[in-house]
């Protein structure tokens, strides 16, 4: 049973937004038109149950969206666009990567986000208790800084999600080859992908470090 914490308030018009200054430590608001991509991906399929993640859909990356992101957010830059969709309340893990992600609310939202410099740089663990929750309005994109911890957003009041993804393509792929598990490389779980997962999340049956400590927070 997952902890409920009482440190996030669930009502939206007290939680903290996106378009706060308290986010820029971790991001910003990007002027996108997002609208047609937010009504095609509206339209797949997702689960009932559980989350969803496809780093990249051949239908999104047809858009308009999709150059503008890869000729102008990612300096031209090969790019992928896809998303994580589903349902979801809890924090369960925090991931970072060498580059910034561009995150696209097709439903609202809430990212729980951390900072990479509060990782303890001798344990690689990480106090759960940093962690700060964002409501992101439906079609709103941000970008979430490369230092900025982050994992599969979360609905609002138990609904579905759906949030468009793009990254520098490649990212979030199987690594091709093993690497010795030692200082920072124990984090890294795939292309372009550092994992830092909570005990109670399941994880580390698929080889996940486990290393957030303290509450593993829901909304």
């Amino acid at each position: 049973m997952m902890i409920r914490s009482s440190r996030y308030i669930q009502r939206r018009d007290t939680m903290k937004s996106v378009t706060d200054e308290a986010f820029r430590p971790y991001g910003r608001v990007l002027p996108l038109d997002t609208k047609e991509f937010c009504t095609a991906l509206k339209g797949i399929d997702i689960p009932a149950e559980g989350t969803v993640y496809e780093p990249s859909v051949a239908s999104f990356e047809a858009l308009p969206l999709f150059k503008e992101l890869t000729e102008k957010t990612y300096g031209e830059m090969p790019t992928e666009l896809g998303h994580c969709s589903g349902h979801n309340e809890a924090l369960n893990a925090l991931e970072y990567h060498r580059s910034s992600e561009i995150d696209i609310a097709a439903t609202d939202l809430v990212l729980m986000v951390g900072r990479q410099q509060d990782i303890d740089p001798k344990t690689l663990t990480y106090d759960t208790g940093n962690v700060e929750c964002f409501f992101v309005p439906a079609g709103t994109a941000v970008e979430l800084y490369a230092t900025t911890l982050h994992f599969a957003p979360c609905g609002i009041d138990g609904k579905e999600f759906r949030c468009g993804v793009a990254l520098p393509r490649g990212t979030n792929e199987a690594l091709k080859d093993p690497i010795a598990k030692e200082g920072e490389d124990r984090l890294l779980f795939a292309v372009n992908k550092w994992l830092i997962a909570h005990k109670e999340s399941g994880l580390d049956k698929d080889g996940a470090f486990i290393g957030l400590k303290g509450e593993n927070l829901t909304l």
